[in-house]
């Protein structure tokens, strides 16, 4: 869900339809929509409950695939400061998130009163709002304000990781075709880490280092694209995925597995795949992905809201209010693409909607106080 959307169309395409994914996943897992239209569609609604998730690791690929093309295209650093990178990229990731938290704030106090349900975030309190506005919420144990802001939190943990690592590589002072070769050598060793350890430690799913595994199996297939001999590269994100699959079996891993090696080898062959109308539509999703995962709890809490209130038992009306909710989010992704994403970014702008979604919250929860 990396801000800046690519204009690569096979990275557009597998953006969009990750999105698409994780929306859906969402709208099975939180109810009470889902809940009533069970009967109706349980095999689907099971498998969106239970799989839809994993789209995630595609995200994560993703985000590594364009990091390692903005930090380092050719495997050795070309940024100037890892401080002015981070900050520049938390600028990036903070303006439409405190957006969308004060659109999320806002719709939970909306239905909070008349919509008894564990989705709805509860009235938040001063350290819950700070926590989010520093990207530490999972890390300090505070309830998340809406589904998915843990991703934020962690793309710019990896982000950060991936820039500090290749500027470390930098200061050894070798050629660049060596710290090339450095570099890829101790990503594959982070993504080792990872898979094999820290991924498998539940209680480090806050930090980016459990999800390193996806994330630099991203960066190996970027640099494994650009290579003079790409089997080499192949061969080695193969051994490593099968090893961590080997030792314990994730289908976490095997979907960012095989999302990783499909981009090497697709975009070695086919650069400008795939067309068509669907993959034109799927395209359009991705280049406004961000947003769109950022906004649609907003939108789905409140149609949830209204059709649980309305039609609490009518599973027709409400699997169409699923479809519904779905199209709304969509719309409101674009908003929020075209009004605040896609505008080029300063450290004023960040601070001012930081400060807006620091004002909702406090009046969210003196408004609690009279209720």
């Amino acid at each position: 869900m990396h801000p800046p959307a690519s204009r690569n169309p096979l990275i557009d395409t597998l953006k969009g339809a990750a999105c698409i994914a994780i929306v859906w996943h969402h709208l099975a897992f939180y109810g009470p929509m889902s809940d009533a239209a069970l009967p109706l569609f349980p095999g689907l609604m099971a498998w969106l409950y239970d799989h839809g998730r994993l789209a995630v690791q595609v995200f994560l690929v993703l985000g590594g695939f364009l990091a390692a093309g903005s930090l380092a295209p050719e495997g050795h650093a070309r940024f100037d400061s890892v401080r002015a990178l981070a900050g520049r990229r938390f600028v990036r990731l903070a303006i439409p998130y405190a957006a969308a938290l004060a659109v999320a704030l806002v719709a939970a106090a909306l239905v909070r009163p008349w919509l008894d349900h564990p989705s709805v975030p509860g009235v938040p309190e001063w350290p819950q709002l700070l926590a989010h506005a520093l990207l530490l919420q999972d890390v300090v144990g505070e309830e998340a304000l809406s589904a998915g802001v843990w991703y934020v939190a962690i793309d710019f943990q990896l982000f950060v990781l991936a820039a500090a690592l290749l500027a470390a590589v930098r200061r050894t002072g070798l050629p660049a075709a060596a710290q090339a070769r450095l570099a890829w050598a101790l990503v594959a060793a982070g993504v080792a880490a990872s898979l094999l350890y820290f991924n498998r430690q539940p209680t480090l799913d806050v930090w980016g280092i459990y999800f390193f595994g996806a994330y630099g199996l991203g960066m190996l297939a970027r640099w494994t694209v650009r290579a003079r001999q790409p089997g080499w590269g192949l061969a080695a994100m193969a051994l490593l995925a099968g090893a961590a699959l080997a030792l314990d079996f994730r289908s976490r891993i095997a979907v960012a597995a095989l999302t990783a090696l499909a981009l090497a080898v697709l975009l070695r062959r086919a650069p400008a795949w795939p067309r068509g109308r669907l993959a034109g539509e799927l395209q359009r999703v991705g280049q406004m992905s961000y947003s769109v995962f950022l906004v649609h709890f907003s939108v789905c809490l409140v149609v949830n809201a209204v059709f649980a209130h309305l039609w609490p038992e009518d599973s027709v009306a409400n699997a169409l209010g699923m479809v519904l909710a779905f199209v709304l989010a969509l719309a409101a992704g674009r908003v929020l693409y075209l009004r605040v994403e896609r505008r080029t970014p300063s450290w004023t702008q960040a601070l001012r909607w930081q400060a807006g979604m620091l004002g909702m919250g406090l009046l969210a929860f003196k408004a609690s106080a009279f209720l």
